[in-house]
C-alpha cells in the first residue's frame, strides 16, 4: 500500500487519469491525499467532482480556494469570474449531491508528523492550533445560518491578520484564508493578498509564510498547494506540489513513503 500527493488539479481530468496510470495507483491498496482546487480554470471539473465523490475513504481531500468559489457561486454570493469554467457542474442533474460532498471536505488533514493543507498555515499557529481553527471554519461552513456570509466575506481578498483575540466568526474567517489563499506575509504577520507569482518576485517586505523565522509548524512537514509560480518544492518542513497543470504545464504526484515525485504532462488543452 502506497499513499499518493497530487497537486492542484483544476478540472484536468485526462491528466489526473494519466498521473494516476503512470503511478500504477490501485484503488484497493494504496491512498491518495489531494491539496484542494479539484475545480476550475480546466475543461472537466465535473468529471473529476463526481470521480473524487466515488473513492470513498482511499481519497482524502482538502478545501482549496476555487472549490471554497464553487461553493459561493452555487450559494449565490459570489459573482461569476472570467476564467471560470463551473457552469457544467451548476448545471449538472447531481449537483446538489455533489456539492454536499465538497461541504464535508476538512480545511487541514493529519496524520502524524503529516499535514495537508491546500495553501498554508499562520507562521504563529502550532499544528494542534491549527487544527483546531480548521475545525471551527469547518464547522462554520456546513452551518446554513453562518455558511454563505464566511464564503461572501472569503470571497473579498483581503489582507488577514491573525489575532487570538478574535471572536469566533473573525478567527474562522482569517482561518480560512489562511488555509486556502495564504502565500506571502509581512513581518507583522498579515497576508499580502494579491501577489501570485514567484518566491523571489515578492513585494518588499513580503516573505513566504513557510520561511517566517520562528514558525511554530516548522516541526510538522506541510503539504500544500496554490502556489502554481513557486512549483514543486521539497525542503525539510514543506512539500510544495502545484505546478502548473492550470497553466498547462504539468500535474505531481509525490509518493509519502519515500518522498519520490512523479510528473504527467497536461494532455487536456
Amino acid at each position: 500500500m502506497a499513499t499518493y500527493a497530487i497537486g492542484d488539479v483544476h478540472g484536468c481530468f485526462a491528466t489526473l487519469r494519466a498521473l494516476l496510470e503512470r503511478i500504477a495507483f490501485v484503488t484497493r491498496h494504496d491512498r491518495l491525499w489531494m491539496v484542494g482546487d479539484l475545480v476550475n480554470r480546466g475543461p472537466r471539473s465535473l468529471e473529476v467532482l463526481r470521480w473524487a465523490a466515488g473513492m470513498d475513504e482511499r481519497l482524502v481531500v482538502v478545501l482549496g480556494n476555487h472549490d471554497l468559489h464553487l461553493l459561493a457561486r452555487a450559494a449565490g454570493v459570489a459573482e461569476t469570474k472570467r476564467r471560470d469554467t463551473l457552469e457544467a457542474v451548476l448545471a449538472a442533474p447531481d449537483r446538489n449531491d455533489l456539492l454536499a460532498w465538497l461541504r464535508a471536505r476538512p480545511l487541514l488533514h493529519r496524520e502524524g508528523n503529516l499535514v495537508l493543507v491546500h495553501a498554508g498555515l499562520f507562521p504563529a499557529w502550532t499544528v494542534e492550533e491549527a487544527e483546531g481553527l480548521a475545525r471551527l471554519a469547518e464547522e462554520r461552513l456546513r452551518d446554513g445560518r453562518s455558511r454563505d456570509r464566511l464564503l461572501a466575506e472569503f470571497g473579498v481578498k483581503a489582507a488577514e491578520r491573525w489575532s487570538h483575540e478574535r471572536p469566533p466568526a473573525g478567527r474562522a474567517r482569517a482561518a480560512l484564508a489562511a488555509f486556502a489563499r495564504l502565500r506571502t506575509l509581512t513581518p507583522g504577520g498579515t497576508m499580502c493578498p494579491d501577489f501570485s507569482g514567484p518566491p523571489a518576485e515578492a513585494p518588499r517586505g513580503c516573505m513566504p509564510w513557510f520561511e517566517v523565522p520562528g514558525r511554530q509548524s516548522a516541526g510538522a512537514t506541510v503539504i500544500f498547494g496554490h502556489w502554481a509560480a513557486m512549483g514543486l518544492r521539497l525542503e525539510p518542513g514543506i512539500a510544495a506540489l502545484d505546478t502548473g497543470c492550470a497553466w498547462g504545464r504539468t500535474l505531481t504526484a509525490l509518493r509519502l513513503d519515500d518522498m519520490q515525485v512523479f510528473q504527467q504532462a497536461v494532455v487536456d488543452f
